[in-house]
């Protein structure tokens, strides 16, 4: 016989309104249940991990365009043209 741990649980809006928001929008059986299970262990596995310092990634400056190239875009992208 598998070790089996039987939870019976009762969440109010007002205990957690994230969680249970985000448990609400399945219909009550299996797919609450995985849902909550699923949850359960992203926040098992997140207390595990070390956390180390956050890093932030900065993108490049782009360099800068050509006058030609930057006239050519204008005229392209410019104004319609009343006919």
């Amino acid at each position: 016989m598998a070790d089996t741990l039987r939870i019976t649980l009762e969440l109010d809006i007002a205990d957690n309104p994230p969680l249970y928001q985000d448990l609400a929008k399945f219909p009550k059986g299996p797919r609450r249940v995985n849902r909550l299970r699923t949850l359960a262990y992203a926040g098992l596995i997140a207390q595990l991990v070390p956390q180390g310092p956050l890093t932030v990634r900065t993108i490049p400056p782009k360099p800068d365009q050509d006058s030609t190239m930057k006239a050519a875009s204008l005229e392209l992208f410019g104004p319609a043209f009343d006919l």
